[in-house]
């Protein structure tokens, strides 16, 4: 793919962004297919957010992927930044095709260069081959995640 780019993502993506988050085992459960008010409000929020980027991999119009990168300050590890990286998406025909590992590692290079001390992510436990794909990247589970859904 060499016309592919990484960029900010724009409201017209949004149809397909969304479309990528439902194609997904765990995403049909939880995500639709349809923009709606909340896809807005979320979309608009995000793109109002300098420490928010919701991106595209983008061959030449063509939407192949997403995922989302927030930048987080602190004041542990001596207050360093640190990159959280969420709902990332291949398109499901594209997947096992290496769009994922370059995918990530723009967004690694991308927070190298902000000068973030560390780039974190979760992964639903189910997600063995996604375990797998963050393990060769070098990503390490060394805490145990935990949410509560509201």
């Amino acid at each position: 793919m060499t016309d592919l780019i990484f960029r900010d993502a724009v409201r017209a993506d949004l149809p397909a962004v969304i479309a990528l988050l439902a194609d997904d085992v765990l995403g049909k459960a939880r995500d639709f297919t349809e923009v709606d008010d909340a896809y807005e409000k979320a979309f608009a929020e995000i793109d109002a957010d300098p420490r928010n980027h919701l991106v595209v991999a983008d061959a030449g119009g063509e939407l192949l992927g997403c995922m989302q990168i927030t930048y987080i300050p602190g004041l542990g590890r001596h207050g360093a930044e640190r990159s959280l990286i969420e709902s990332v998406r291949v398109r499901s025909d594209l997947r096992g095709r290496g769009l994922g590992r370059q995918m990530m590692t723009w967004a690694i290079d991308q927070a190298r260069q902000r000068g973030c001390a560390l780039v974190q992510l979760t992964t639903d436990k189910t997600r063995a081959d996604a375990h797998r794909f963050y393990r060769n990247l070098g990503f390490v589970a060394s805490h145990e995640g935990m949410k509560l859904p509201l």
